[in-house]
């Protein structure tokens, strides 16, 4: 029989499947990566290669995970990873049985997201846009676009300039597995983006003749990556949430997502155009922001169901 490859040499193959069939995004393959290599060191300790690994060494080591102090949903994250790698391996013939399958998952509950209601966003815009300088535009145009269209945080800090140049009320966007999807851009994301790209030069990368370079990037940087990074506007949302006196734990990219999902869904949105809008693959994803504006869905069943209606009329005629 064949000696099993190492764990790098695997791990390498692994990444480079998910690069040319699934077409996954590189912060994804960054997360696939440190998780299993995390569980190539525990193995190694073991004396084993990830490739050789049994359902025992599996079960050791989501109890590693545990004493580690690793919450039960990070370490149903790992477990995840682990699973999609056996898989592979047993489509490539690497081993003929998946270690993965016989073991249960940490039991999670399900998160509710964090929150900002709509008078903490409308304090969070309104201390923005009294900031000033290209800095302030800049901040103001993430926050309005952010809040206005659902973008997930990569989407929106890489987003192409080429995509807001034209006068259109959506943006059309490129998000996970290269999926497009259409996303809202209202007036106040529009003049906000308008009042940006008038001062967008501040931020562009100097070329060899110190004047400002070309840049594809709606937020060019400095930096490595060439635009702005999600730290960074992470960072900024904090220092916002401070000025607006909002507690600056509640507050990072995601929750402006959630924001958009929320608010939409609590003023009337439905479900499947919201799942269009953030990009969901599956529904039940977005069915977690149900919780918000569960007092309001009740209310259009008690309203508009058969059921109901005909429960007001018996109850009428007595």
């Amino acid at each position: 029989m064949a000696e099993t490859p190492s764990s790098d040499t695997l791990i390498e193959r692994f990444l480079e499947m998910l690069s040319a069939e699934r077409n996954a995004a590189a912060n994804t393959e960054a997360a696939y990566r440190r998780d299993l290599e995390d569980a190539a060191a525990f193995m190694a300790s073991r004396k084993i290669s990830l490739g050789d690994t049994a359902t025992a060494d599996l079960s050791a080591y989501l109890a590693a995970l545990k004493k580690r102090g690793f919450a039960a949903r990070s370490s149903a994250r790992r477990l995840s990873a682990l699973r999609q790698f056996f898989k592979f391996l047993v489509a490539e013939e690497v081993r003929g049985d998946d270690p993965s399958a016989a073991l249960d998952g940490p039991k999670l509950g399900r998160p509710l997201p964090k929150l900002l209601d709509e008078d903490e966003m409308a304090r969070l815009i309104e201390v923005c846009a009294a900031l000033d300088g290209p800095s302030g535009a800049r901040l103001k145009a993430l926050v309005e676009l952010s809040y206005a269209s659902g973008l997930r945080v990569s989407e929106l800090v890489g987003m192409p300039l080429a995509a807001v140049l034209r006068e259109q009320p959506v943006l059309i966007v490129r998000g996970k597995g290269s999926k497009e999807r259409m996303v809202p851009l209202n007036a106040p994301a529009r003049a906000a983006l308008t009042a940006y790209l008038e001062q967008r030069q501040a931020f562009l990368p100097k070329g060899p003749d110190g004047k400002p370079a070309v840049s594809p990037h709606l937020f060019p940087s400095r930096g490595q990556e060439g635009h702005l990074t999600r730290q960074r506007f992470g960072q900024l949302l904090k220092d916002l949430a401070l000025k607006a006196n909002i507690d600056p734990e509640r507050i990072s990219p995601h929750v402006l997502r959630h924001a958009f999902a929320t608010h939409l869904l609590d003023h009337g949105a439905d479900l499947r155009s919201l799942q269009k809008m953030l990009g969901h693959a599956d529904i039940a994803t977005t069915q977690i922001y149900t919780h918000v504006a569960g007092k309001r869905l009740a209310e259009l069943v008690e309203a508009h169901h058969p059921l109901a209606a005909s429960a007001r009329r018996k109850k009428a005629e007595h």
